[in-house]
């Protein structure tokens, strides 16, 4: 049986439906050398800021039991570098691209928005309101719902009306179908799910924390089960809303799970530091797994956990 591997996120048809995660592997560049990029559904970039960034000091990573810290904080060389080299690079691959932005305030998101505004490489854009590991904490817009809403929207005004939009939102709230709800309603077509928890590493010997900045982003195997509980609540409460899952997912098996919860489509992030050939390694695992279940489609297969519920 000849799977159909094609699915739709947020406006956006994909082949197929594995993705790189933002911050993991840069522009996709370093990746291509171990597996054909245009293979899997797309690459979603590290996230972007107006201007260059050096991001926060060092050390900036530290292991975790099944996970990993991270305090990279942003470090970028800004939209216009970006979109003169990297975005040109991907544009001449013909790799389906999803820009990552990230903004100090609002009207930055707006200025970014404006920026890649028609531009033929951009096939979506992901609106990072939930990056843990920057300085400011109050540059996590997700935790709110009316931030969250705030640069949704003034994104939404800045760039062409077909354009899919969506918010990556942080497991560190106490509702996020209350986030994703507001981020619809702002204009946003659907959300990216889970961004890192914050997290801290404590040095046995100088009893100092590790990292240069303190605290860092959880990732890795480690938050599944969390990531997985936040993609299942948004799907039952929004089951016609589209969600990028993502969240500690190392093999087929582990993406069909959040396929199953109702995820459109799935990111790979951290499993790619152990092995750079992850996404396509697990994008055709998955077609397996999903072969073998009986299904004939990817599409088949989004949200049946739901099947039976009330």
């Amino acid at each position: 049986m000849a799977i159909d591997s094609a699915t739709s996120l947020a406006k956006l048809n994909l082949i197929a439906p594995v993705l790189t995660a933002s911050g993991c592997a840069a522009a996709g560049k370093e990746l291509d050398q171990f597996f054909d990029i245009t293979k899997i559904g797309g690459i979603v970039t590290k996230s972007i800021m107006l201007e260059a960034r050096s991001g926060r000091p060092t050390p900036r990573m530290a292991e975790t039991p099944s996970g990993m810290l991270n305090s990279i904080g942003l470090q970028g060389p800004g939209i216009d570098s970006f979109i003169e080299k990297d975005l040109a690079w991907l544009h001449e691959r013909g790799v389906t691209t999803i820009v990552s932005i990230a903004g100090n305030n609002i009207e930055e998101f707006g200025r970014l928005a404006s920026k890649l505004r028609d531009h033929p490489a951009v096939a979506a854009i992901e609106i990072n309101i939930s990056c843990p590991n920057v300085a400011n904490r109050g540059l996590v817009f997700a935790c709110n719902t009316e931030s969250a809403a705030d640069v949704v929207s003034v994104v939404r005004r800045n760039v062409s009306p077909g354009m899919p939009l969506l918010a990556k939102l942080s497991p560190d709230v106490t509702d996020i179908v209350e986030i994703a709800q507001s981020v619809k309603a702002a204009g946003a077509d659907g959300v990216s799910v889970i961004n890192t928890l914050l997290g801290m590493v404590i040095d046995q010997k100088t009893l100092r924390p590790v990292l240069g900045g303190r605290t860092g982003g959880l990732s890795g195997p480690a938050i599944r089960p969390v990531a997985l509980r936040c993609v299942f609540q948004i799907h039952a409460a929004m089951p016609s809303f589209p969600i990028l899952g993502m969240g500690g997912i190392r093999n087929g098996k582990d993406a069909l799970e959040f396929i199953a919860a109702g995820a459109s489509a799935i990111s790979v992030g951290t499993a790619t530091f152990g092995d750079p050939s992850a996404p396509m390694r697990i994008q055709n695992e998955l077609l397996q797994d999903i072969e073998n279940h009986g299904f004939e489609s990817v599409s088949d297969v989004i949200g049946v956990a739901h099947k039976g519920d009330n």
